[in-house]
């Protein structure tokens, strides 16, 4: 990771989606929130906590309850937090 996340820092967080139905399918799939760095793990800077915002409202998901990983792999997977693109 070249960035170091850092309290107030802009990112995007991957929200999990609805879960799976029977075909496959999902009512919502994973999309990417708007997210502010709440907190930063002093022992793992990857793992982050984050206010999230939704179109229903904010989310909090703090380091106390597990936090969110980077993922710098590109995958986008729900739960993951990464640096908005650059366009």
């Amino acid at each position: 990771m070249s960035q170091k996340p850092t309290v107030g820092r802009a990112v995007h967080y991957v929200s999990h989606g609805t879960p799976l139905r029977s075909d496959g399918s999902q009512a919502f799939p994973p999309t990417c929130r708007s997210a502010t760095v709440t907190e930063v793990d002093p022992d793992d800077p990857g793992r982050v906590g984050l206010c999230v915002v939704n179109p229903t409202g904010l989310f909090f998901h703090p380091l106390s309850a597990g936090g969110s990983v980077h993922d710098d792999t590109g995958a986008q997977l729900g739960g993951t937090w990464h640096w908005p693109e650059r366009v």
